[in-house]
């Protein structure tokens, strides 16, 4: 009877949290987030609220990401262990999200945190799947800004100079993100990077609120180059 007593509360847990996310809900907030691919409503002041409310949670975190709802998933990576999570249970983990922000949050909250984070980035960069592919680089634009030691920063050039221009938008703007990065950390490949984007002119014509940098590489790199001088 333990066992099953267990379960049920267990169970339980989880039919709260989902009661909570429905009162949540805002259709107006997801009507806006639909047109970026994230089928939810919630707020996500609000989101991260509850996740406070509820702490590190592993066992429910995971049982919440087994709902294969949109905000029960982020507000999984919210509560979860990021560290608790083996290699494999991570792969499944991304190639079974297709929503952005679920797919970024898990990325940046959870992977970079994993001590498996270098042997995903490495498998993920030349997976099949260009939305694999993008976490793969989303990773190595970490590692190019924070951890470069032991990268090729040349190789990586020479891979985006011959695949940006007709990846899939989401590794697309991965990629580009990796290439901006390599100009704006390391100035000895700044006039390459540059080259590269000026002659590829991905995102050359993105729109950009005012008082926000472009992401066309050439601009991105310029205008942070710039702000380090000036500190």
């Amino acid at each position: 009877m333990r066992d099953g007593q267990e379960a049920e509360v267990s169970q339980t847990t989880v039919a709260q949290v989902m009661a909570e996310l429905a009162v949540l809900e805002d259709p107006k907030i997801r009507q806006v987030n639909e047109k970026h691919g994230d089928d939810h409503g919630v707020n996500l002041g609000k989101l991260r609220a509850l996740a406070k409310q509820l702490k590190t949670q592993q066992d429910l975190a995971r049982e919440l990401w087994e709902t294969d709802d949109t905000a029960a998933k982020l507000l999984a990576i919210l509560i979860c262990r990021p560290r608790a999570f083996e290699r494999d249970e991570l792969d499944t983990m991304l190639r079974e999200t297709r929503a952005p922000k679920v797919h970024d949050w898990l990325v940046n909250y959870v992977v970079k945190k994993n001590p498996y984070s270098e042997e995903l980035r490495l498998a993920w960069c030349r997976d099949p799947d260009p939305v694999v592919a993008s976490a793969g680089w989303a990773l190595t634009t970490e590692r190019v800004a924070k951890n470069p030691e032991g990268l090729d920063l040349a190789g990586l050039l020479d891979v985006i100079e011959a695949e940006m221009k007709d990846a899939p938008d989401r590794l697309q703007w991965a990629m580009n993100h990796c290439l901006a990065q390599i100009g704006i950390q390391h100035a000895e490949h700044r006039a390459r990077a540059i080259d590269i984007g000026e002659r590829l002119e991905v995102l050359k014509d993105y729109p950009t609120p005012p008082n926000c940098t472009s992401p066309f590489a050439p601009v991105w790199i310029a205008e942070m180059v710039h702000r380090q001088h000036k500190k």
